[in-house]
């Protein structure tokens, strides 16, 4: 089975092929047999692809590993393609959250102004390439990890319809640390999880038909022993009666996340713009110890994730558990072999709608649970939503809709309709601002 990588030179690439390892040493059934990387960074994709065989020595079975700068070169054959491109690089990302910050609004790079402008900057990418393996490899499933995952998951359905599903971690991890901090076992734990990419809540977590959310939300103790109950506080999580994805953390304490931001150094996409910038300069220089230098950019990487929420919510180090890296690497393994070999399973997936969320379009994408198979995944029934959840996902979705809209129609008044919707930006004048200094 052949799998493309687009963006084969990003720094996350490993992950991917640590889970491909992972089923090699198996010998899994329908596993990974050829890897083309793809990306228009010829010399970072070297340093990744010399990651990839110093990890691979010894594993037998592992993939081959290809790679090629030709776009049609690499998806034409292809069964699975994983999207993880970032148009216009780290310093773009860099600029989608200064360019929001000089305005006094939240520049983050899938929440807020940030989000917008790097959609803006993305859509057009991402429908080209969904149009050319639509022509090129119609058989081919596309599993999004390039963010805004729902937003370009959405923009890339025009030509690929239900062959493109959206994957993110965020819904993985706090899955797995709410059943640890219950006391279950995270592999055997049933759950209710809907929303948008980056915009979601864990509504129910059960073991052979027995509830936990409502004993793990009344109990302090176990709250504060996992990331999102730090995040939120457990007084504000019985209230919302619930557990929100931890980006949820940019809306319900606005104040305090931009103050942190704001007072921070550095902004995390300045952080991750010198430091992949320093790991390739480096690794480049000493291609034998690229993986080496990898793992330890990568911890440094974990441990500084969302630092700024951690920092606003009275600062904390994340648990050792969550600082193996990846989550969305396995959900995307995962996904590919229930597809490829009809080994049927639940994930968390970003799909069209249907009828999960009668308030919207059925074509729209959602985040929820989803079982997959051969025929693809589609979402399990799911609770009503509550006022205040469905509320912001209305207002979301018009902000990702018109966002898409304004990508395919520069110039229109659309890109300001989705800055100035936007519940963390607060004033069209400021929306026209920041889209002038973006240059839009």
């Amino acid at each position: 089975m052949r799998l493309t990588i687009l963006g084969g030179g990003g720094f996350r690439v490993p992950l991917v092929h640590r889970a491909l390892l992972e089923d090699a040493r198996r010998g899994a059934p329908g596993r990974c047999t050829e890897l083309v990387l793809h990306d228009t960074d010829s010399a970072r994709m070297r340093v990744i692809a010399a990651v990839l065989e110093a990890r691979a020595a010894g594993v037998p079975g592992a993939p081959s590993v290809r790679m090629t700068g030709d776009l049609d070169d690499a998806v034409r054959g292809a069964d699975f393609v994983f999207s993880a491109i970032r148009v216009g690089g780290t310093a773009g990302r860099v600029l989608d959250e200064r360019v929001p910050l000089a305005e006094g609004v939240l520049g983050q790079e899938t929440v807020g102004a940030g989000g917008v402008l790097y959609g803006l900057r993305t859509v057009p990418v991402a429908l080209r390439i969904a149009e050319r393996i639509a022509e090129l490899a119609p058989e081919a499933w596309v599993i999004n990890f390039t963010n805004p995952a729902g937003l370009v998951t959405e923009a890339m359905s025009a030509a690929l319809g239900e062959r493109v599903i959206g994957i993110c971690d965020s819904p993985v991890g706090l899955v797995r640390r709410a059943a640890r901090a219950a006391g279950a076992d995270p592999e055997r734990v049933g759950y209710d999880y809907v929303g948008l990419n980056h915009l979601g809540w864990l509504r129910g977590l059960s073991v052979d038909g027995r509830e936990l959310l409502p004993g793990l939300l009344a109990d302090d103790g176990a709250l504060a022993s996992f990331e999102e109950g730090k995040l939120f506080g457990a007084r504000w999580l019985r209230a919302l009666g619930a557990l929100p994805n931890e980006y949820l953390h940019y809306y319900y304490f606005r104040r305090e996340t931009l103050a942190s931001v704001r007072e921070a150094a550095q902004t995390r996409g300045e952080f991750l713009d010198r430091q992949q910038g320093d790991f390739f300069t480096g690794a480049t220089a000493e291609l034998h110890r690229a993986s080496e230098l990898w793992e330890r950019a990568r911890l440094r990487r974990e441990e500084t994730y969302m630092a700024e929420s951690r920092a606003a919510s009275g600062g904390w180090e994340r648990d050792s558990c969550d600082l193996e890296g990846g989550g969305y690497d396995r959900v995307a393994v995962a996904l590919m072999r229930a597809i490829a070999g009809d080994e049927s399973t639940r994930l968390i997936l970003n799909v069209p709608n249907g009828t999960t969320v009668p308030a919207l379009a059925p074509e729209t994408i959602v985040e929820t649970v989803c079982d997959v198979s051969a025929k693809g995944a589609h979402p399990v029934p799911c609770a009503p939503l509550r006022e205040d959840q469905l509320g912001l996902m209305l207002q979301l979705k018009a902000v990702e809709r018109a966002t898409i809209e304004a990508a395919l129609r520069p110039g229109s008044d659309a890109a300001l309709r989705a800055l100035a919707l936007h519940p963390l930006v607060d004033s069209p004048a400021v929306a026209a601002r920041i889209l002038e200094r973006a240059g839009h």
